[in-house]
Parts: C-alpha cells; structure tokens; sequence
C-alpha cells in the first residue's frame, strides 16, 4: 500500500468507500485520531483522549481541525471520539481528496431544490491500486509491513473493511502498527474496540 502523499484517514476513507455510508465517518475518524496520536499530539489518560500541546499544529487541515475540536471539547474517551460528529473528519478528508485529484465533486439538486454534493473517483488507478495492495499487504508477512500502513490496515480490518486474515496474522499487523510508541498500543487498541462496536450496531 503506497504511504504516498495520503494521509491515514485519506487512505482509510478510500478502503470504505464501498461500505455502509453509517461505517465510513467512524473509521475516518478513527484514523485522524490515530494519526494526532502518532505525532504525540493526543494521548491516553485513563482511556481519555487528551491534547498533550494546546499550541501544536500538523500542518493538515484534518488533523488540525480535528486536534482543535478535541481541545475545545469537555474530555471524551476514544470510544466517543470515534462517532461524536465523525461527518466533519469525513467531509473535510473527501475535500482533501479532491483536491489532491483523487475524487471529484460533483453538485446536483435533490428534488430539484435543495443543493447536494456527491464525491465520485476521479483516480481510478490509484483508488484501484490502494485497494489491490492491501490485500496484498494482508497476505505477506506482518514484519516487513511499514508501521503507518499496519495502522491503517489495523483499523480497516476492525471496521470490517477488509476480509479478515487468521487471528494470528491480525494481531500480528496491530503489533506492528504500535511499533512507534508504547502509549500508543493502548490508543489503537481503544480505536479498534469502538469500530468493533460501531459496526456491530450500524452506527
């Protein structure tokens, strides 16, 4: 799976563009708040998810919008930052996706009326590509899988994005995907338990 210029939630938006729509905003979620909790922006208290610098920025429109939502908030576990207005995350990553070329945005009326937008892949090739590759990905060896790729996978086969490999193959991949900090096992670990939960219910 290409790490490319997209980010983890780019990709993870990618990975469930066929889902359920009620599953997609979740696991975009999911993967901005892992990618703020990679860079050691968010961290663990107790199963909250707490902004460590009120000051810090990515650089990412995503994230920094995201990462401000949750320092202006009242403190949330994971589990709620998971759903709690995840259409924003999702929204503003499609924004990014078109803006990168990937998707196009295309405008009509409902009802002749009232204004809607509906995103379409305009890069067919790559959208192709990312989806063959991790399936590829889940096939091979968990070691040699790039850490931010694990995350993303981690989390897709959570969301029940991907068909599963063996049990053992997929805590494999999540072990790799906490390579990058110790802190962060937990972190993964509560984002995968909520899109277990979210796509058990239909939320």
């Amino acid at each position: 799976m290409p790490d490319g210029p997209l980010s983890l939630p780019a990709r993870l938006c990618l990975l469930a563009w066929d889902a359920d729509p009620s599953r997609q905003a979740p696991v975009v979620r999911a993967g901005a708040l892992a990618a703020l909790a990679r860079r050691g922006l968010l961290a663990d208290d107790d199963g909250i998810a707490t902004p460590l610098d009120l000051d810090s920025r990515t650089g990412d429109a995503v994230l920094d919008g995201l990462l401000e939502l949750v320092t202006e908030s009242r403190p949330h576990r994971w589990s709620v930052w998971v759903t709690l207005h995840a259409r924003y995350t999702l929204d503003a990553v499609r924004e990014q996706l078109v803006a990168e070329g990937v998707l196009r945005a295309e405008k009509h009326r409902v009802l002749g009326l009232f204004p809607s937008v509906e995103h379409v892949v305009s890069d067919a090739r790559r959208f192709r590509s990312l989806r063959r590759e991790a399936g590829d990905i889940l096939a091979g060896p968990p070691e040699t899988v790039p850490e931010p790729t694990a995350t993303t996978l981690t989390l897709a086969l959570a969301a029940g994005l991907l068909p599963p490999p063996s049990p053992s193959r997929a805590e494999a991949l999540a072990h790799r995907a906490t390579t990058v900090s110790p802190a962060y096992e937990a972190i993964l670990q509560e984002l995968r338990a909520a899109l277990t939960a979210s796509t058990l219910s239909g939320v």
